[in-house]
């Protein structure tokens, strides 16, 4: 991108709509980070894309794969990017070149409520690197941090070959979302005390019957019970010694700390899990996002920004990006539906206790206390929810009736995708579990020292869905290359407890 950084800037044109946008933006109670606007030709926009948003990212195949992916797409006339916007302060975002004025204008305002999620949603506070002490302003470097990034990268690539780096990275990258999602919100561990006067534990007392005469001792307490007692002393204070004392779901953490890695090897892991907490909250977020995103354009352009010439091309470009197609999940439809459902019902007074226990359909449908609190609400809403809570605390019956949602799954006898029910219920779980962790599985380790062998045991929390076991092994293949010892994951297939194993040579499989 550095041959086309002075080449980027925008027309004096959207330069001034940019200013008349921002400016309604800041009336309706956006709060935003400074934004720059810069404009991209397609195959700038595609190798943007390709990076993630980033101008620039460490040296690896995958951003090439990408590109060509997002070219093709772009020239058979199936995709298309309109925009990209990067959680940074200044947050900085891309429009296209060669798109008319009514989509420059829907992108800046689309862009603008991004920006406000980003800066506001309690989710991506996980990406803030500190506070301006001179303004107190949130300090998001990540496009520094990004280029930091690659120039590490770059630098162990250069001292012992770019193809050694690219394997161990594909490693790294095949482990990128065993990570977990609350550490950013935990206290920070402080380390182990280690003053010279630390006290030895005491050693524990067998624990034995009583006895009240001397010569009942062996009765009471043979020699056989003696020893069994000390052996289960000695198990418990091995199970208590255990490393980690606790299940560990910050995989990468642990392996960054316990791993017996090379200098180079434990930078590009750090590089790694660095960037996979960077993009997990837009992973969290993306229905909530996108609909905030959608609700706010659809109202500055409707209200404040298009004159009435462009209304048709808006609405036009609006419904291209709403429409749903059958048994496939639009987050923009969904997100920016599900607001307008929470503003509707908190202007409405449809909350609070009376309100559940009225069981009359007539009634509900037509109950309106005119409490004027929904923008209020949806704000609120916008700043401490993510994806999961979001469905689980606002999405009711009526509106999955209202928008004729449904649950779909996989019919095997007939080899094809059908409903499978209309329920509230039904379609609520599953979208809920297709949420949870990103979809991703959830992965703890357990055991960094299994079967007195330095070996790692992992184990996966069976949550209804097995493992796809072409991916577990890869996983545990992967897991074995940085911990550099056998490792051994423990989960459910078909309903029985199942040991995966990858020793470094061979994979095995064994039930439990």
């Amino acid at each position: 991108m550095a041959q086309f950084a002075l080449k980027t800037a925008l027309p004096n044109y959207l330069r001034d709509e940019q200013k008349r946008i921002e400016g309604f933006v800041r009336g309706v109670g956006l709060d935003i980070f400074p934004t720059i606007f810069e404009m991209l030709s397609y195959d700038q926009m595609n190798e943007v894309a390709a990076y993630g948003g980033f101008p620039t990212r460490y040296p690896h195949w995958r951003w090439g794969m990408e590109y060509e992916r997002l070219s093709k797409s772009h020239e058979y006339g199936l995709s298309k990017i309109y925009e990209l916007v990067i959680n940074n302060n200044p947050s900085i975002a891309y429009l296209l070149e060669g798109n008319s004025l009514v989509d420059q204008k829907l992108v800046m305002a689309h862009v603008y409520a991004h920006v406000d999620f980003f800066k506001n949603n309690f989710c991506f506070k996980m990406t803030s690197q500190g506070r301006d002490q001179r303004t107190g302003d949130d300090i998001r470097k990540w496009i520094d941090t990004m280029a930091n990034h690659g120039a590490t990268i770059r630098k162990w690539a250069n001292r012992i070959g770019l193809e050694t780096i690219e394997q161990f990275i594909d490693a790294c990258l095949s482990l990128e979302n065993l990570i977990d999602p609350q550490k950013p919100f935990l206290p920070k561990e402080t380390s182990p005390s280690t003053s010279e006067e630390e006290e030895l534990p005491e050693p524990q007392e067998v624990p034995l019957l009583r006895v009240d005469r001397e010569y009942m001792e062996s009765f009471i307490n043979p020699a056989e019970f003696v020893d069994s007692q000390k052996k289960k002393l000695a198990e418990e204070a091995e199970q208590a010694q255990r490393f980690p004392t606790e299940p560990q779901r910050d995989v990468l953490g642990f392996l960054l700390d316990n791993a017996p890695l090379q200098r180079w090897e434990r930078e590009c892991l750090a590089v790694i899990r660095a960037e996979a907490y960077y993009f997990l909250p837009q992973m969290q977020t993306k229905i909530m996002n996108e609909g905030w995103a959608s609700y706010w354009h659809s109202r500055l352009m409707t209200e404040k920004i298009c004159d009435p010439s462009e209304i048709v091309d808006y609405a036009d470009r609006c419904a291209s990006v709403l429409a749903t197609s059958p048994g496939q999940l639009n987050p923009y439809k969904l997100g920016i539906e599900l607001f307008r459902h929470i503003e509707n019902r908190w202007n409405r007074g449809q909350f609070g206790k009376e309100w559940d226990e009225c069981e009359d359909w007539g009634l509900r449908r037509h109950w309106d206390r005119r409490t004027g609190l929904g923008r209020d609400k949806i704000f609120e809403v916008r700043a401490l929810y993510n994806d999961v809570t979001f469905i689980d605390e606002y999405l009711t019956e009526d509106f999955v009736f209202d928008q004729k949602m449904y649950s779909f799954g996989y019919n095997q006898r007939n080899d094809r995708w059908e409903i499978e029910s209309r329920t509230f219920d039904d379609v609520k779980n599953q979208l809920l579990t297709s949420l949870t962790n990103a979809g991703s599985p959830i992965i703890y380790v357990v055991d960094a020292n299994h079967g007195n062998r330095s070996e790692l045991l992992l184990e996966h929390t069976h949550q209804g869905a097995d493992l796809r076991l072409d991916w577990a092994k890869e996983v545990v293949k992967a897991l074995c290359r940085v911990w550099t010892r056998p490792v051994e994951l423990h989960t459910i297939v078909d309903e029985k407890p199942t040991a995966l194993r990858f020793d470094g040579k061979d994979h095995s499989q064994r039930s439990l």
